[in-house]
């Protein structure tokens, strides 16, 4: 089995960026971390989902999963008009406006350090129609700055990490591309405020052995929908994203079968579908959960000795070198809109600690605990975390 290229500090240790191989054999997955009993994956149950998830007989059924990751569809539209109010009330009540409940987000982190965790397409940025044009405004920039400053900050997109570095221009922040699968930090704060994210920080990518075959379905995707109007193939490193925000609803079925068709030549890739998008990825066991965890303890050997909080009027230092995941004194906050961050706010729910925040005007499944309803609503989100902490810290001082 090939290893995966993994570069981390001493600090993070070997067992973080350790690649645990699925004992059953013909197996190809690398856990992290490594797995308890009972939880590896046989390949081929993932293949046989793979194939349940491509076979020809759920046209109809995706066609139908295109239409509700849509949310200005005009059926939605039209059942809004129609008076949801109540689906929306009910909804609301189990996950309340974390601007409304914000006292309620705040209580949960006394005596604990805020770690951050962002989305970007959604949530920092618009959802425009050309996703090479999904700029952040300067307002919300200046709030992710003003973030970072007081709360050690990632970076969590489904993008190649170099597009999102380009679009966010924040060299202090983690960054984790592809869904967690290319994650890169600055050296050093110190070095951060003076060089991208392209020094010998963290450097972790569990999948570098599929970019090959990443590139190969890149190509394939481009040639077999260039006869699809709209359709938009993205290279995303390690993964690749087929848009279809832009193609016709009369042209879903042929795009999906079209996608489910390329994908079935490659048996070690999967497919799975976020907000308008088609997301072909390596059938490795990791993903935007795994990447949080992965962060927390790359963020605390980061700031562990630079990033001091204040509880009751004593300085605390964070808990070590060693990182946040194992430590009860840290409130991951994750904000996302996406299908994919339900695993990070899975990972939330499981392990008891943090707060999963979902940026949606509609009611939909998730295991997030508040919600947002649009980019300007996170920035105002965090503008209030940002004052709220320089308050509290300039009360406790006196």
């Amino acid at each position: 089995m090939a290893k995966a290229s993994v570069v981390v500090p001493e600090q993070v240790g070997a067992a973080a960026a350790a690649q645990v191989g699925c004992p059953c054999p013909g197996t190809t997955l690398f856990p992290y971390p490594p797995p308890r009993a009972g939880i590896a994956v046989r390949r081929k149950c993932l293949q046989a989902a793979q194939q349940l998830e491509l076979g020809a007989g759920l046209r109809g059924g995706w066609v139908e999963s295109m239409r509700a990751s849509s949310p200005t569809h005009a059926k939605a539209a039209a059942a809004l008009a129609a008076g949801v109010d109540e689906e929306h009330a009910a909804w609301m009540a189990r996950h309340p406006s974390a601007l409304g409940e914000f006292e309620k987000v705040v209580a949960a982190s006394k005596g604990k350090q805020i770690v951050m965790f962002l989305d970007y397409d959604g949530t920092l940025s618009p959802i425009v129609d050309d996703p090479d044009a999904a700029f952040m405004s300067e307002t919300m920039r200046m709030a992710v700055r003003s973030v970072a400053k007081h709360f050690p900050t990632a970076i969590v997109s489904g993008r190649c990490r170099d597009k999102v570095f380009e679009f966010v221009k924040l060299a202090e922040l983690y960054y984790a591309g592809s869904h967690g699968m290319d994650i890169k930090g600055p050296a050093s704060r110190h070095a951060a405020a003076k060089s991208p994210p392209h020094n010998k920080g963290v450097l972790f990518q569990p999948a570098s052995e599929f970019l090959p075959m990443i590139e190969q379905v890149h190509q394939r995707l481009e040639q077999a929908t260039s006869s699809i109007p709209g359709a938009k193939v993205e290279n995303n490193k390690f993964c690749v994203s087929v848009h279809f925000r832009c193609v016709d609803e009369k042209s879903w079925g042929a795009l999906a079968e079209t996608v489910r068709r390329v994908v079935r030549e490659f048996p070690r890739l999967r497919l799975s579908q976020g907000r308008m998008v088609f997301e072909v990825r390596p059938t490795i066991k990791w993903d935007k959960g795994k990447a949080l965890e992965f962060l927390l303890d790359s963020l605390g050997t980061y700031y562990s000795t630079t990033l001091p909080f204040l509880v009751g009027k004593k300085t605390h230092w964070l808990c070590s070198a060693a990182g946040f995941a194992d430590c009860r004194d840290v409130l991951p906050v994750y904000i996302g809109d996406d299908r994919t961050d339900e695993d990070a706010f899975k990972v939330l729910r499981r392990r008891g600690q943090g707060v999963g925040i979902l940026v949606s005007k509609h009611p939909k499944e998730t295991s997030a605990s508040f919600s947002l309803q649009e980019p300007a609503e996170v920035m105002e989100f965090l503008l209030r975390l940002v004052e709220w902490n320089r308050l509290s810290r300039t009360r406790l001082r006196l």
